[in-house]
């Protein structure tokens, strides 16, 4: 059975959104789409408000997806 890929912008919001969780920077955005920018940045700027509140680590998973 295939495994059916998401959209690209949903991708980009997980990924950014795991980057900010990170700490990372926003400058390190690997897209050069600008939809699938704003997407990565929109999950970032959400990232990093979770890892200031606290939600990272067991606290912030159900926050995230689960990829089946």
């Amino acid at each position: 059975m295939k495994k059916q890929k998401r959209d690209m912008g949903s991708r980009a919001f997980d990924r950014g959104y795991r980057a900010g969780l990170s700490g990372r920077s926003a400058d390190l955005c690997p897209h050069g789409n600008e939809e699938q920018r704003q997407a990565w940045i929109t999950g970032w700027r959400e990232g990093r408000v979770d890892q200031w509140d606290g939600l990272t680590g067991v606290s912030g998973v159900h926050k995230m997806r689960v990829s089946s």
